[in-house]
Order: C-alpha cells, then sequence, then structure tokens
C-alpha cells in the first residue's frame, strides 16, 4: 500500500512539474529575440524549473551531512528560481484567465445584441398592413401603368375627372402596397440572419458570466469582482509552483531516502562474568583415539591432538558500534557520579563530529547506550546516568573499566 501511495504521487507530482516546465518553457521562449534565443530561454527555464524540484532533496540531505554552507547554497539557488518559476506561472495563468474571460464576454454581448436585433425585426414586421406577394402587386401595378388613363393623366401627377383621381388612387394604393411588401421582405431576411446566428451560440457559454468561478466568489465574499479574479490568478500559479516545488519531496517521502539502519549493539557481559573469563584456565585439547587399520595382534590405539582431527571453526564477535566506540573512548566509570543525557548526547554529537561520522538521534542514541548495562535513573525531573563520567581531554589513557564484549555475536 505504502509503494501504491508512493507511485501515485510520484505520478501527480510529475504532472504538476511537467505543466510548470511547460509554462516556464512558453515564458522563456517569448524573451529570445530570435528563434534561436527563444529557444535557449525556454530551455533554460524548463531546466530551473526541474531544478527547483530538485534543490529540496539537496537541501534537507545538506542538512543531514550538516554541510551549512551546501544547505546555505541550495536555499539560494531555489529562492531564484522559485522567483522566477512565479513570475512566469502568473504571466500565463492571467494571460489565459483574463483572455477567456473577455472572449467569454464578447461572444454574450454579440449574443445579446442579435437578440435584441431579432426582437427588434419581428416587432417592425408586426406594424406592417396586410399585403399581398410583392410579384402580385408589381403585376398589378404594370397593368395599370398600360391603361390609357395612365397617359392622359400624365403618369397620374393631373388627374382632374372623377374617374382619373379614383385610377390614380388605386395605383397609389398598390405603390403602397409594394412598399409594405418589400419592407416586410427585408425583416423577413433580417429575422432569419438572426435567428441563424442565434443558432450558432452555445447556450451555456452566452448565458453564463464571463467568469463564473470569480463571479460566485465574488458574491459570497462581497469582494469586487477584480480582486477575486487577480486572486484565483495567484492561487492558479502558486497551487502549481508549491506542487511543482514539494510534490516529488513528499511522494519519495514513501521510501524513507534518508533513513538509516544502525546495526544492533553486541551483547555485553557483566564484570563478574568477564572476570570469571579471564580466571578460567586455558584447556587443553582433548586428545581422541583413533584405531589404524589392524596389521597385527601387537597393534594399539594412537593418541592425537582433537586439532589435528579437525580445525576448530573461528569464532564470531560482533563489530563494535559508534555508540561502543564513543563509550570506551570518552567514558569512564566513577563511583559517586552521574551524567545527564542531555550532557552525554552533546558530548557523543562532538565526538561524532571530530570522527567525521554522523550522529544518531537522541532516542536512538540512549536505547543503545541503555544496552551496554549502565545504570540511568530520573533525578529531579532529569535522566541521569549513574556511575560513570566522561574522561580528561588531557592525557587520554586506555580505559580499563570498559565493560568487556560477550563473544557472543549480537
Amino acid at each position: 500500500m505504502r509503494h501504491a501511495l508512493g507511485v501515485l504521487g510520484i505520478l501527480a507530482a510529475g504532472v504538476l512539474l511537467a505543466v510548470s516546465a511547460a509554462m516556464n518553457y512558453r515564458f522563456g521562449l517569448s524573451l529570445g529575440k530570435t528563434e534561436l534565443d527563444g529557444q535557449i530561454y525556454g530551455v533554460a527555464s524548463a531546466a530551473a524549473d526541474c531544478m527547483k524540484a530538485l534543490v529540496p532533496f539537496f537541501f534537507f540531505a545538506a542538512i543531514k551531512n550538516r554541510a551549512w554552507s551546501q544547505a546555505a547554497a541550495s536555499m539560494l539557488v531555489w529562492g531564484v528560481v522559485t522567483a522566477y518559476s512565479l513570475t512566469s506561472a502568473f504571466g500565463h495563468a492571467a494571460l489565459n484567465r483574463f483572455d477567456v474571460a473577455g472572449q467569454r464576454a464578447h461572444q454574450s454581448d454579440i449574443y445579446k445584441d442579435t437578440r435584441s436585433e431579432l426582437a427588434s425585426a419581428k416587432e417592425q414586421l408586426s406594424w406592417i398592413p396586410q399585403h399581398r406577394p410583392i410579384m402580385a402587386v408589381q403585376s398589378e401595378l404594370e397593368g395599370l401603368k398600360t391603361h390609357r388613363r395612365w397617359d392622359s393623366t400624365k403618369s397620374c401627377t393631373d388627374a382632374t375627372a372623377t374617374k382619373s383621381i379614383a385610377f390614380c388612387d388605386q395605383y397609389r394604393g398598390l405603390v403602397a402596397e409594394l412598399a409594405s411588401a418589400e419592407k416586410a421582405a427585408t425583416l423577413d431576411a433580417r429575422i432569419l440572419k438572426a435567428q441563424t446566428k442565434l443558432a450558432s451560440f452555445d447556450g451555456m457559454s452566452v448565458n453564463a458570466e464571463a467568469d463564473p468561478q470569480a463571479a460566485v466568489l465574488a458574491k459570497l465574499t462581497g469582494v469586487q469582482l477584480e480582486d477575486v479574479q487577480l486572486a484565483m490568478t495567484v492561487f492558479v500559479a502558486l497551487l502549481l509552483e508549491v506542487g511543482s516545488a514539494f510534490g516529488m519531496y513528499i511522494a519519495f517521502s514513501q521510501w524513507r531516502i534518508y533513513e538509516r539502519h544502525t546495526p544492533a549493539a553486541p551483547q555485553m557481559a557483566t564484570v563478574s562474568t568477564a572476570a570469571a573469563a579471564v580466571a578460567v584456565p586455558e584447556e587443553k585439547p582433548l586428545a581422541v583415539a583413533i584405531e589404524k587399520p589392524r596389521s597385527g595382534a601387537n597393534d594399539n590405539p594412537v593418541e592425537i591432538a582433537e586439532e589435528e582431527v579437525s580445525a576448530a571453526p573461528p569464532r564470531l564477535v560482533a563489530p563494535e558500534n559508534d555508540v561502543e566506540r564513543f563509550y570506551k573512548e570518552k567514558v569512564e566509570t566513577q563511583d559517586g557520579s552521574s551524567l545527564t543525557a542531555t550532557a552525554l548526547y552533546e558530548e557523543y554529537c562532538d565526538w561524532c563530529d571530530t570522527k567525521n561520522k554522523e550522529p544518531l538521534a537522541l532516542p536512538t542514541f540512549g536505547r543503545d547506550f541503555g544496552e551496554l548495562g549502565v545504570q540511568k535513573a530520573k533525578i529531579a525531573g532529569r535522566v541521569r546516568y549513574i556511575g560513570i563520567a566522561l574522561k580528561s581531554e588531557v592525557g587520554l589513557t586506555e580505559d580499563k573499566n570498559a565493560p568487556a564484549f560477550s563473544s557472543k555475536a549480537a
């Protein structure tokens, strides 16, 4: 399960890093005066973004190794590349957000104008009187122009007789009807055009706000829409930058890449056991009687040493760990003395510095030191080790009171 979560975390962090690197590449590409310069800036920007994700590994490794100069350099590099990446993320996010919002607003305005034009055309069409089709009216007008009264009234400009006046009134009525028919045809064309244009719009996009997310947040918080849009732009940029900067480091924590497994301390023998072991005289090798093949009546068994039969396997002894070496070099037994756990650990850290070793954590050191058989007590709220003291730095000699190690492997 832990490995599955780690893999998923790396995939998610990789996506954020790829998006952030692509944004940096496009930002750097726009800085070049020529195409080659743009490619150089773009690649450098993408590399800087990748470096931003790697620096946390280097920084915490330097802290763990107490390499303070490397840690400071890591922080400096991380600050520079993160600031550069953040500016490109701000620019890219702002450009896209405001550009999309502007396009939506423009489309919404066009949609509203088209609907208003359609409503106006339909209203004007309703005002036009009843009329016949244009062709029918024009045909009747052409018929009147062939009538004899058309010439006698000089194209209805000089009508004095009653019948001539009626003829001209009929002609003028047809002219008005023709104008209404032509106006109606024009309005019908406008209505058809508006309806076709409205059909091409996406109803959800034109009826919504230009920036729906910012509009909802502005209504909920009571903040101006422009301020909400700015805040959301900053938030998106921070999401990409923080996610791409620390995503990989967090995901790799599932594998505990900095964890060190300290070997268990060898089993220590008590002083009395060690003394008894020293006092026991060395046993002579046992003699084993081995009969040779009989070749006669006087043949007797020959005694040979056990070592000559088979060599005894060597006994394995566990190597000393750093805590045991520190004990032998810096600590001595002294009745009536005691050391606090804090003072002992500080001395251990100083000893590790002189030996170029990585000190153990305080809980791990306390556990390993306790396995050496030193008595421990809590006095006045502080943990103290009884019966030991630190050796003097001057005239350091071999510790003759150091506990003896048993020959049994840990």
